[in-house]
């Protein structure tokens, strides 16, 4: 992904956010007195108010004082928040809005004090609270905006606690009253403020509350009487934790899956915990793929957390070649909560043609390819923000392509060894689709691997032209390589091969220069990444996939062209003669096309080619540039991969966006976060005839020719080889040779330099000692931040 952009409603499906407040009147009977949710009955406790917003809680207020406070991936993303004043509050007299336009992720949570005791909500059955509906009319359920919400259990304080999560959809106009049951949330497995604490929802020592709100388009909201309600189910003192949702096996192999107790506090069971399981549906067929299993076990009370049963699934020996095939293990809960998801059992692909890697891989292209379904190819050309996942299991039941990581998308704790952790899990997924194709998962390390906390940080691209040294570059590239792949991540959004021609341009640290000649000759850092230009050393553990961007001429960009957002010249029009754009913005891309550059990313700009009367063309549409000149005429082989969520800035509605985006040669749709809607609307193109099964074809095949390269089929998951030395010292000689070469001397007045060795040198300004402002924008978090 080159950046997030600003982004707008999707056309077609925006819904004017009502100012309509005049729900009082249908809720007068609801609402009679002050009452907040339905009573309470005879033998449940009373609901409990945790926000009123009648200013009990000032905004404003931080941790570890009580506080309503925003966050997000960078400054724009959080929300503007504010206590209203309304007739139509469901109690009280105010209400809390709030406005947001998100591209990455961004919300806003309610940790209580650090010097008062967390809350104890075991007493009730769930949270609940107002909402204030943005629709026009009621929707069809499920079919609105996806709101996150996360309630904070555990740990020292709301910052050090356990999350748990769950999301409910806005499809309704005007007030509506959700109730969630903590029976409904999850452990949330994505990220942990410290790494998890026991995975188990205790409720007994509670800091607050989350809602992470949806991105892609501007929206509103209004939140009213957040309470406790109901009374608690009992079964929530323990849980049933399985060791795995997905279990891979060789055929003819057996499968072990553990299931364990586990309470809050790590306490011996109060009570008896029985769970019942057998292997239930799935593509695998009983007493001929496997032998079926069912039983029961009860962990007695006074059983320590922790302890475990394993239950063991035998598969038969295949005589044929086979797909893969699942064995789904249904379990039923007594006395304790169920897991989230049943576990199962996946019989691993057999003896086909295109797991064969001796083969050559046109020839395995051709046979995977040919066996699958038109709904598996579009999954191939899709991927999504990881945080945009509405569960785990959807990877394998839309069979996705690839996954990435947006700026600041990262796990918990930051460090190399969870990112693999992390990736490996989002691999396994993949291993329950009956063709078992491997994702392959992408970030922006544009300059080291800027997302991991104690990665090695090479200089931005303007530092490494700057020092004009093609060895150095290359250089950085496989120490950047080396790093990433250690991680689990097999494909980099990088490099960008821009030609800035303009210093107004706020992205121009991302080009090498102003100069062609000299962005082509920095291009060997394509060669550290990626290794010989055929694409035959893609498989070792110290390479990545690379990404030439952005295609073509965004940093060609007319100043105040731009009409996105606030830009004057990001994503604006690059004006140029047929001459120009061939000498200038498209040689650098020729360059990358010859040494292999395996994907390359089209630019948010425009191109207008003076003379030929057209007007301006989005990249993202330009069928000339990418099928024409990319593929056609320079031979460009690999794929063509949006950037986030660019498709949504062509003219027309969304069927046309995604028909003209793929007619006009792109392969795989960084969607990020409507995955679901991606997938759907490319099938009924193709279906209608729109967009051709053979550009559907290319396109996979295109993609698949690449995940056969880096060896994914064989080796799906990390190679940790190389761990250990992500941010070693001989990593980082490497980058401190790079930033020695990319100082400039402009002027040496009264012959300053050369300093001499006992000479004592005032180091002024404020950048002098802050590291953040020194490595710049993608340095952990998408534009980096200032400090030590």
């Amino acid at each position: 992904m080159s950046r997030i952009p600003y982004t707008r409603p999707r056309k077609g499906r925006s819904r004017p956010a009502t100012a309509a407040f005049a729900a009082a009147a249908v809720l007068a009977t609801l609402l009679a007195g002050s009452a907040t949710g339905p009573a309470a009955a005879a033998d449940e406790p009373a609901p409990v108010l945790i926000d009123r917003f009648e200013g009990e809680v000032p905004l404003g207020n931080t941790p570890p004082a009580d506080a309503i406070f925003t966050w997000g991936g960078d400054a724009d993303d959080h929300p503007q928040l504010k206590l209203a004043g309304r007739a139509d509050a469901p109690e009280g007299e105010q209400v809390l809005e709030g406005s947001y336009d998100i591209s990455a992720y961004g919300g806003f949570s309610h940790e209580f004090a650090v010097d008062t005791p967390p809350q104890n909500w075991t007493a009730h059955k769930g949270i609940r609270f107002w909402w204030y509906g943005q629709n026009t009319a009621p929707l069809p359920p499920g079919s609105g905006k996806r709101v996150n919400f996360e309630i904070k259990d555990g740990g020292a304080n709301g910052g050090a606690s356990e999350l748990w999560t769950t999301s409910f959809t806005d499809d309704w106009e005007g007030w509506h009253l959700v109730e969630i049951p903590f029976a409904d949330f999850v452990y949330r497995a994505d990220y942990q403020p410290v790494g998890g604490i026991d995975q188990v929802l205790g409720l007994n020592e509670m800091w607050g509350y989350a809602l992470t709100l949806p991105g892609g388009a501007p929206g509103e909201f209004a939140l009213d009487a957040v309470e406790l309600y109901g009374k608690a189910e009992p079964a929530l003192t323990a849980s049933v934790v399985t060791d795995t949702a997905v279990r891979p096996v060789k055929n003819g192999a057996a499968a072990e899956l553990t299931l364990s107790v586990a309470t809050t506090g790590s306490v011996p069971t109060e009570e008896p915990v029985t769970v019942a399981y057998a292997t239930e549906g799935g593509t695998a067929e009983a007493g001929k793929d496997y032998t079926p299993v069912t039983g029961s076990h009860t962990f007695p009370a006074g059983t320590a957390s922790g302890t475990t049963h394993k239950v063991t699934v035998r598969t038969a020996k295949a005589s044929q070649p086979a797909e893969a095939k699942t064995i789904p293990l249904e379990l039923t809960v007594t006395g304790a909560k169920a897991p989230r998801e049943n576990p199962q059992v996946v019989i691993d692909a057999l003896g086909l043609p295109y797991q064969n890697a001796k083969l050559p891989v046109k020839q395995r292209v051709a046979d995977l390819l040919g066996r699958m379904s038109l709904a598996e190819k579009a999954g191939q050309m899709t991927q999504a923000e990881r945080n945009a996942l509405r569960a785990p299991g959807d990877i394998a039941s839309y069979d996705l392509g690839s996954l990435l990581s947006g700026g600041g998308s990262v796990p918990t704790p930051n460090t190399a060894a969870a990112w693999a952790k992390m990736v490996d899990a989002y691999q396994l997924r993949a291993q329950a689709t009956r063709f078992q194709i491997p994702l392959i998962y992408g970030v922006d390390a544009v300059h080291g691997h800027n997302n991991v906390v104690g990665a090695t940080i090479m200089p931005h691209n303007i530092g490494i032209g700057a020092g004009r040294d093609p060895k150095s570059a290359e250089r950085t590239g496989a120490i950047t390589a080396k790093e990433v792949r250690a991680t689990g991540v097999p494909w980099d959004f990088a490099p960008c091969v821009c030609v800035t021609r303009d210093e107004r341009w706020g992205r121009s640290y991302e080009a090498f220069g102003e100069d062609p000649a000299l962005v082509e000759a920095m291009e060997t850092v394509i060669q550290g990444m990626q290794g010989s230009p055929s694409g035959k050393d893609l498989h070792r553990n110290d390479k990545v996939l690379g990404s030439a961007k952005h295609f073509v001429g965004d940093g060609g960009t007319e100043f105040g062209s731009s009409t996105t957002g606030s830009y004057t010249t990001d994503q604006g029009i690059t004006k140029v003669t047929r001459q120009e754009l061939e000498a200038v913005h498209l040689s650098p891309f020729e360059e990358s096309v010859k040494r292999g550059v395996g994907t390359v990313m089209p630019s948010y700009s425009s191109l207008d080619i003076l003379g030929d009367d057209q007007g301006p063309v989005k990249m993202h549409a330009n069928a000339e540039m990418i099928n024409g000149v990319l593929k056609d005429r320079m031979g460009f082989e690999g794929f063509v991969i949006s950037d986030w969520q660019a498709i949504d800035q062509i003219p027309g509605d969304y069927p046309s966006d995604v028909r003209t985006s793929v007619n006009a040669g792109l392969d795989m749709i960084m969607v990020p976060t409507a995955y679901q809607d991606f997938t759907k609307t490319l099938k009924d193109e193709v279906t209608a005839g729109r967009i051709s099964e053979a550009r559907i074809d290319d396109a996979v095949a295109r993609i698949l020719t690449q995940k056969f390269r880096l060896g994914l089929f064989e080796k799906p998951y990390a190679d940790t080889t190389h761990l250990d030395r992500v941010g070693s010292a001989e990593h980082r000689a490497v980058a401190r040779e790079a930033v020695a070469k990319s100082q400039v001397l402009l002027k040496n007045d009264g012959a300053v330099l050369p300093l001499k060795p006992d000479q004592k040198v005032y180091v002024a300004g404020s950048n002098a000692d802050d590291i953040g402002n020194q490595a710049g924008g993608w340095t952990i978090s998408w534009q980096g931040s200032s400090g030590r």
